[in-house]
């Protein structure tokens, strides 16, 4: 039996998602802030310190919860969005670039999940977002999260987002998976997270894939991304001031004009 408010949920839309959750009478759905899309007449949004989770924590307890949300550059603040009418009401929260909204139901994954640091979306009430601290000195500073990544807590529905689009694997025991430091989404609790050297002299300097995988080691499940919010920006920053070949030359005027680009 759940202990978190329970939700129901429709995700909509292919490569820009939004996810509409529907509220019973006095049933709450948490968010990040800047993740509200739209909400019906009859639910009141209240700013909260850090996620709610647990009620009785005192102002300190509060303080404490939501400073931590700083270290994985969170805001302090979250958005409670509650049902206060007598019929069902929705409200709605989008994905803040282009990929896939992906559901965990933490009662069905032993009660947590750990994620990347600017994943979550929004969830249950009762749900806890916290931090998880990386042990190993290498994965910290070499696994692309750093030494700290989300985890969430509960036994409610939680909502996160990634970029691309998003493949979940089923690992058995023992089973070992390499990923692109960038491209981890999260995993469930029993997956061991590691680092693992690239090797090779022309792999390392010339192989432009990083020094360091990612090592997801199995039993678990483990959620993959193809586009990654920081290979994303690179992208873009790098069009947006490198300047390309055949400019300023009569030539690739010419090119540019027959590929779209105009002169």
């Amino acid at each position: 039996m759940r202990t978190n408010h329970e939700i129901d949920y429709q995700i909509h839309g292919e490569e820009m998602q939004y996810v509409e959750v529907e509220l019973d009478p006095n049933e709450t759905a948490i968010a990040e802030s800047g993740a509200f899309m739209m909400m019906e007449d009859g639910i009141q949004m209240e700013t909260i310190f850090g996620d709610g989770a647990k009620a009785n924590q005192g102002f300190m307890g509060k303080l404490m919860s939501a400073g931590k949300r700083l270290l994985t550059g969170e805001s302090l603040f979250m958005t409670a969005f509650t049902n206060t009418s007598q019929g069902k009401k929705k409200v709605s929260f989008a994905s803040p670039y282009p990929g896939k909204i992906i559901l965990m139901d933490l009662l069905k994954m032993g009660g947590k999940v750990v994620c990347q640091k600017d994943s979550f979306l929004c969830a249950a009430k009762g749900v806890s977002v916290g931090i998880e601290f990386q042990r190993k000195l290498g994965t910290g500073l070499f696994g692309g999260e750093g030494f700290i990544m989300q985890k969430l807590e509960g036994d409610g529905l939680a909502f996160v987002h990634a970029g691309g689009h998003v493949t979940e694997k089923e690992l058995q025991p023992g089973q070992l998976l390499k990923v692109d430091t960038g491209c981890i989404v999260a995993f469930s609790q029993t997956v061991e997270y590691d680092i693992q050297f690239v090797g090779g002299i022309k792999n390392t300097l010339f192989g432009g894939e990083g020094l360091f995988f990612a090592t997801l080691r199995g039993p678990g499940k483990v959620w993959i991304q193809t586009l990654p919010i920081s290979r994303l920006a690179g992208r873009i920053l790098s069009y947006g001031t490198v300047r390309r070949k055949e400019e300023g030359s009569l030539l690739g005027g010419v090119g540019n004009a027959l590929d779209g680009d105009g002169w």
